[in-house]
């Protein structure tokens, strides 16, 4: 008995539907893989490491955050600096409200020595005004705190006499909470000293 031959047409067709379908999921099976490739490129990228110059590995995404955060700090820094030592006899109680906002308990003892010393007296009494001209600081990263070191060109001006200091502080920064507009930043600066105050004979820029 003889085999019936298929039609022609059939088998063309089937063939047709057999390499349509092939097509299909091999563009479905390539789309994935290019999903699943950017996938984990984008995963590497947010967890690439680097390592620093003491031989510690650190993910680069920290890196990024620790660059923003200097960033911050010095900005927190030179706010705080302009408000709490840029005073005359009309600002100073607004100025020092704004500073107190920006720093612990250290920062009111400051305060609170200059007032007892009669600072804010003699600011009022002979109308100083007190500018700062220059502000530096510089940020180490210990753990969880930030250490800083700031120095300032300061100019007091009592009519035409004008005395220009160097004045160094410096202290440790934290973080908390955001509180705008008093605390944008969300740092917190704590142990304030200040170091030392100098008399600067002609206008110079702040020591190394």
């Amino acid at each position: 008995m003889k085999t019936p031959f298929k039609n022609i047409e059939q088998v063309l067709r089937l063939n047709r539907w057999v390499v349509l379908s092939v097509v299909i999921v091999s563009g479905l099976v390539c789309s994935v893989s290019i999903m699943v490739v950017v996938k984990i490129h984008q995963n590497g990228l947010d967890h690439a490491f680097v390592v620093n110059g003491e031989g510690e590995v650190i993910p680069l995404q920290w890196v990024a955050q620790r660059q923003h955060l200097e960033v911050e700090a010095l900005a927190h820094l030179e706010q705080f600096h302009s408000w709490f030592y840029g005073v005359d006899a009309g600002s100073y109680e607004g100025n020092m409200e704004r500073a107190l906002w920006l720093g612990n308990a250290s920062v009111a003892e400051v305060y609170q020595q200059k007032k007892a010393d009669g600072f804010y007296n003699r600011l009022l009494q002979y109308s100083l005004v007190q500018k700062v001209e220059r502000i530096e600081s510089k940020i180490e990263m210990e753990g969880g705190m930030m250490a800083f070191q700031t120095r300032m060109v300061l100019q007091i001006h009592r009519g035409s006499v004008t005395d220009t200091y160097e004045l160094v502080t410096s202290g440790h920064l934290i973080q908390v909470e955001r509180n705008f507009p008093h605390n944008p930043h969300g740092l917190l600066i704590t142990d304030f000293f200040e170091n030392s105050l100098r008399k600067l004979e002609a206008y110079e820029s702040p020591k190394e």
